[in-house]
């Protein structure tokens, strides 16, 4: 397009042979197909899950797990090896990054957590919190 062109363009005063019109033509069985052909999701749209297991020996490997849990990535600790003061500023890291990040944080036993991010939702089995529970045997005693 020429110097001229783009005056005449930008002043509004177009051509005859310069003006184009783009035509699309939509079917008209566009809404029936809609209508019939069910919506088809797929389940396998996210990548693998990965899940960290570790056994942190000093407070130095807070970070990389912090940035696991950055990535998506749920992370398993446990800590029968490890010192508990250590043991503790870790889950307090951890603790504030998850929280930050809108995740999940869990103790699954006595020296054993999962953090989370928000993509993974954390649930108890049933039978465990049924154990855990005061509620008497309905067949007599208690449980």
């Amino acid at each position: 397009m020429g110097v001229m062109n783009k005056l005449w363009t930008w002043l509004g005063i177009e051509r005859e042979d310069d003006v184009r019109e783009e035509i699309i033509e939509i079917p008209a069985n566009l809404d029936d197909n809609a209508r019939t052909q069910p919506n088809v999701v797929s389940i396998h749209t996210n990548k693998t899950m990965k899940v960290v297991v570790c056994e942190p020996e000093s407070f130095d490997e807070v970070q990389v797990l912090a940035d696991h849990l950055k990535n998506r990535k749920q992370v398993i600790l446990n800590f029968e090896n490890t010192q508990p003061e250590v043991s503790q500023k870790i889950i307090d890291f951890l603790s504030g990054t998850t929280y930050s990040l809108d995740g999940n944080s869990q103790q699954l036993g006595n020296n054993i957590f999962i953090f989370t991010p928000s993509n993974v939702e954390i649930s108890k089995d049933h039978r465990s919190l049924m154990r855990k529970s005061s509620f008497t045997n309905p067949f007599g005693g208690e449980k």
